[in-house]
């Protein structure tokens, strides 16, 4: 290294030092790792070896099985709890970008496509089913069978959908179980009450109000069933959300590597992993986040159990 790559590279340094940042490696995350949750980063590679592509969602179905999303063919990846691989498919559609991946009661797989700007829905065998919105041809927040890069979905006990319509539009599209357009939720770009800057993940608590993830205002808005707006929680939600049948929310952020446990919008507890994009939460509380732009899956067990 010579004196001009040595002045630099100080140069550098100090200003970092005298701003009060010092670099973090990006898959360390900033927090305490103090938590009441046991990290598993190994989970899932031992009997399918490591993750050959980015991780980018993780489900489950309540039932046993643990459900990855990989943004290279197989693109579903099925385990069980304790991180067997059992079986993949991929379906008969090229993926633009495998986002993410939502395991409905009749445990049809719906996956959103955000670079082709479609929802589709597959059966258990990886066979098309439904396909919302028209691929490659991008609409705008008044659409109503088109999106702009949806990144998320949600079907309620009803069988409604509810889509993530965020990535470059500003709202949730919400369906009844054909497909049929009921309302569009939001649709306004900004940072004031019920506006949003990234719509970013969706989910329903038990009295019907719809949450929805504002990741760049770092933010959840809360609005009723009728899509009025009702109230914001500030926690950062780039990532995914769900909610218990207590009411009990988890909300992550891939910027943050955390997750937030949430109830009627007090801070319950936190749970730490790097790259918390994709998010599950099964039935005895153990966690599993995936990690977007990282191939990684942790699965993180409560201490306490």
């Amino acid at each position: 290294m010579n004196y001009r790559q040595i002045k630099l590279v100080s140069t550098l340094l100090l200003g970092l030092c005298t701003s009060g940042v010092m670099a973090q490696p990006e898959d360390s995350p900033n927090q305490n790792p103090e938590q009441n949750y046991s990290q598993d980063n190994q989970w899932g590679q031992s009997s399918a070896g490591p993750w050959d592509g980015s991780t980018s969602w993780i489900t489950v179905d309540g039932k046993g099985l643990v459900y990855v999303l990989v943004r290279i063919k197989p693109y579903v990846r099925i385990f069980d709890r304790e991180g067997t691989f059992l079986r993949s498919w991929s379906g008969s559609e090229e993926l633009g970008s495998a986002h993410s991946i939502t395991i409905d009661k009749e445990d049809n797989a719906w996956i959103s496509d955000s670079a082709r700007h479609v929802i589709r829905k597959y059966n258990t065998d990886g066979d098309l089913l439904m396909t919302l919105g028209i691929a490659d041809q991008p609409g705008d927040n008044s659409s109503r069978n088109k999106f702009n890069q949806p990144n998320h979905v949600y079907i309620a006990d009803n069988g409604d959908i509810y889509i993530s319509d965020g990535y470059v539009n500003s709202r949730v599209v919400h369906f009844n179980p054909a497909g049929e357009f009921i309302r569009s939720i939001g649709g306004v770009k900004g940072s004031g009450p019920g506006e949003f800057q990234a719509v970013h993940g969706v989910a329903l608590d038990s009295k019907g109000n719809i949450l929805i993830n504002d990741s760049e205002n770092f933010r959840v808005n809360i609005f009723d069933a009728q899509g009025n707006y009702l109230e914001t929680w500030p926690y950062p939600s780039r990532g995914g959300i769900e909610v218990r049948n207590d009411d009990v929310v988890y909300i992550s952020d891939v910027n943050e590597g955390r997750v937030s446990i949430v109830r009627n919008g007090e801070l319950l507890d936190t749970a730490y992993a790097p790259r918390t994009h994709g998010l599950a939460v099964d039935s005895d509380g153990t966690i599993y986040t995936s990690g977007a732009s990282r191939m990684n899956v942790y699965k993180l067990t409560p201490k306490n159990r």
